[in-house]
């Protein structure tokens, strides 16, 4: 069974929903359950000029802060063994699913749960889908859990698991 299951966590409802997921499988597995927050504050770079980018950094971190707060108070509520880490992209060229699946080996993941907005159509091809991304290059088996806008989907009834 799974010994680390890494959680990676951004705040938004279907990482909340893969948290409870990851809560799950940790308590049945008895394993150590690690969150992470990627923060990637090159995303906004063609926006360099109009803001300062180490404010941004401050705010997403805050960010951060907040989601893993959320994390660590259902690992402890949960008597689930576990920690949580903030991992900041390396360069504009770097990417959260790369950054991701590096934090999953140095880990020791044997499992990874995230979330995912099921964007379908013109927006998942115009905003890309870092659960996607991820799946492609995972090397340990990934949970996708999907976020309740989904719920009337009929596609979305159950959580997605997959193993690359």
């Amino acid at each position: 069974m799974y010994h680390n299951i890494l959680l990676a966590i951004d705040g938004s409802e279907g990482s909340i929903r893969a948290l409870d997921q990851a809560l799950g499988v940790a308590t049945l597995a008895h394993a150590n359950l690690h969150a992470v927050y990627i923060v990637h504050p090159w995303h906004m770079s063609q926006y360099a000029g109009y803001y300062d980018p180490e404010d941004l950094r401050k705010v997403l971190r805050e960010d951060a802060k907040v989601a893993l707060e959320t994390a660590r108070a259902a690992m402890a509520k949960g008597g689930v063994a576990g920690t949580t880490e903030i991992v900041e992209t390396e360069s504009a060229a770097d990417d959260i699913a790369s950054c991701l699946q590096r934090c999953a080996q140095r880990h020791d993941a044997g499992l990874v749960a995230m979330g995912t907005h099921g964007r379908r159509g013109m927006s998942r091809a115009v905003l890309g889908s870092v659960a996607e991304q991820f799946l492609r290059m995972s090397t340990c088996p990934v949970l996708l859990v999907r976020g309740c806008a989904d719920v009337g989907d009929p596609r979305a009834a159950a959580p997605a698991s997959s193993t690359a």
